[in-house]
C-alpha cells in the first residue's frame, strides 16, 4: 500500500515544485525481499579503514548488500587505523566519532571494525554476508510510518514532513557521499600493496537542525555535481533513523529518490 502524506509543499510554501518519491508501506507481516523492495529505506552505515585486514570483507559484503534497490549503503572511513603506518585517505576525526556515538547509544564497550549499523537500531561485527542480510530484511519488515522528506528542484532546500518526534527530540542530518565504488591501493600496513574497494564513500556529514514534528525547510550543503546526498532524521538520544532520503547527483539523470 503506498503512503504519501502529502502537506509539506502546501503547508510550507504554495505552488512549490518539489522532486519527491512516495513512501511504500511493507505489504506482509513477516519480513523478505520484497519488504526491501517495497517498504522505507534501510540504511546502512559501514564503519571501515583502508589499513584493516579484515575489513576488505566487509567492503565487499556491504557493496553485495547495497544491490537491494531500497538499501541506503554508505562507507565512513575511521582514522583510529592510521597508526599502522597508513593514513586513510577517506577517513575524517568526525566518522570515527558518528562511530563512538553509536557505540554509546547501542551500549557496546567500545569500537571496532569493520561495522555496520542498521537504520541506527543494531550493528553487525565483522559484517558476515547471511547476518547482515537477515538484519537487513528484518529492518525493512518494520510497519513505520516516516515522515516525508522531499527536495526542492532547484537543489538548495529540503523538506521534512510532520510526524511523532520522539521523547530525545530529533534532528535533520545531510550526508554528503560520492556514488559507486573507489579503489586506493594501499602503500603501508595490514593491506600493503592491495587494492582497498570502498563503495558510496562518505565525504561530510553537515547538521541542518532540530526536527519538532512540524513541516519544515532545511537549507543543503553545497556539494560537487558528482556528489548524491543523503537526507535522514535522526533520534538525537537513541540515534534510531526515523527516514531518510537521497538526492543523486546533478551531473548524473537526477532526481530523488529513497533506495541506495
Amino acid at each position: 500500500m503506498r503512503h504519501r502524506i502529502g502537506i509539506i509543499a502546501a503547508a510550507i510554501t504554495a505552488g512549490a515544485a518539489l522532486c519527491a518519491g512516495s513512501v511504500a508501506q511493507p505489504a506482509a507481516s513477516r519480513p523478505g525481499r520484497h519488504a526491501v523492495a517495497a517498504g522505507p529505506p534501510v540504511v546502512v552505515e559501514l564503519f571501515t579503514a583502508q589499513g584493516c585486514g579484515a575489513c576488505l570483507e566487509a567492503n565487499a559484503t556491504v557493496e553485495r548488500a547495497a544491490a537491494e534497490p531500497r538499501v541506503i549503503a554508505l562507507t565512513y572511513g575511521v582514522d583510529y587505523w592510521d597508526y599502522l603506518g597508513w593514513t586513510d585517505t577517506f577517513a575524517r576525526p568526525e566518522f570515527s566519532q558518528r562511530q563512538r556515538a553509536y557505540r554509546a547509544a547501542l551500549r557496546q564497550r567500545g569500537v571496532s571494525t569493520p561495522q555496520v549499523v542498521i537504520d541506527g537500531r543494531r550493528q553487525v561485527s565483522g559484517v558476515r554476508g547471511p547476518e547482515l542480510e537477515t538484519a537487513i530484511l528484518e529492518a525493512a519488515g518494520r510497519r513505520a510510518w516516516p515522515p516525508e522528506i522531499e527536495f526542492r528542484q532547484g537543489g538548495d532546500q529540503v523538506g521534512v514532513g510532520s510526524g511523532r518526534v520522539p521523547a530525545g527530540g530529533a534532528e535533520v542530518l545531510a550526508v554528503t557521499y560520492t556514488p559507486g565504488v573507489q579503489v586506493v591501493e594501499v602503500g603501508r600496513g595490514e593491506n600493503r600493496g592491495r587494492e582497498v574497494r570502498q563503495l558510496n564513500v562518505v565525504r561530510d556529514v553537515t547538521r541542518l537542525g532540530d526536527w519538532r514534528g512540524r513541516p519544515m525547510l532545511y537549507p543543503l550543503p553545497q556539494t560537487r555535481d558528482e556528489d548524491a546526498v543523503v537526507v535522514m532524521i535522526q533520534d538525537k538520544a537513541d540515534r534510531r533513523i526515523l527516514g531518510a532520503a537521497v538526492r543523486r547527483p546533478t551531473s548524473g539523470s537526477g532526481g530523488a529518490d529513497r533506495g541506495g
